[in-house]
């Protein structure tokens, strides 16, 4: 599924992060001839029922421009925000979705830091809904994973308390075993951190490898 130059992507960022945090991506995909829509959203003053309510607007009339497939790339919590916008907002074009450390199976971090109101005030609603556990609302408006997944793990952390409290191999924020999903197409760990993965010269090529393929490259 190589890219026409009517196919888009939408780029979804990371809690606490801006649109220009995936800068590099959206460069990237540009050269390959996607169109790309870089959104910012309110990630730390809504929950994500909210973030994809407010979101379909701009990505409804991005898609009707195109004439191809419309994929996703996203960061961290932005896996969460395409899950729940494609529960709800299915594209009728969808091509293909890839989430680069995403809390798929949230995060101990979260479990840990969820009452806190340090945490609270940091991370807002949407970070309250990146625990491990997980209320029936929640699942129902994440939805099935029913559409070609690719999912990009990092296994370096930059944060060695955090570490201390992700089980297995981590990235600092996200244990590579709870980035996975039910449902995904493919997985696979690169040797680099939650808060740089986006940048990563071999995630940022991989995620084309994997529009273009339905495959990570091995």
């Amino acid at each position: 599924m190589a890219a026409t130059g009517q196919d888009g992507v939408v780029l979804l960022h990371g809690i606490l992060r801006r649109a220009a945090s995936m800068k590099l991506l959206e460069q990237a995909l540009a050269g390959e001839g996607y169109q790309v829509l870089n959104l910012d959203y309110p990630s730390r003053r809504q929950d994500l029922s909210e973030i994809v309510d407010g979101l379909h607007g701009p990505i409804a009339t991005f898609e009707a421009a195109l004439t191809g497939h419309l994929h996703f790339v996203t960061h961290s919590m932005g896996g969460l925000v395409a899950r729940a916008y494609l529960s709800r907002f299915r594209p009728e074009r969808l091509g293909r979705v890839v989430m680069l450390a995403p809390p798929n199976e949230g995060s101990e971090i979260a479990d840990l830091l969820e009452r806190n109101w340090l945490y609270r005030s940091a991370f807002g609603p949407a970070g309250g809904q990146l625990a491990t556990r997980r209320s029936e609302e929640l699942c129902r408006l994440l939805g099935a994973v029913d559409y070609l997944l690719g999912v990009i793990a990092g296994d370096r952390s930059l944060y060695v308390f955090a570490s201390l409290v992700l089980p297995g191999s981590d990235d600092g924020r996200v244990s590579v075993e709870r980035t996975r999903v039910a449902g995904m197409s493919d997985h696979i760990v690169l040797h680099t951190s939650h808060p740089l993965i986006m940048r990563d010269p071999e995630a940022v090529a991989q995620t084309i490898h994997f529009l273009q393929h339905g495959r990570f490259r091995r």
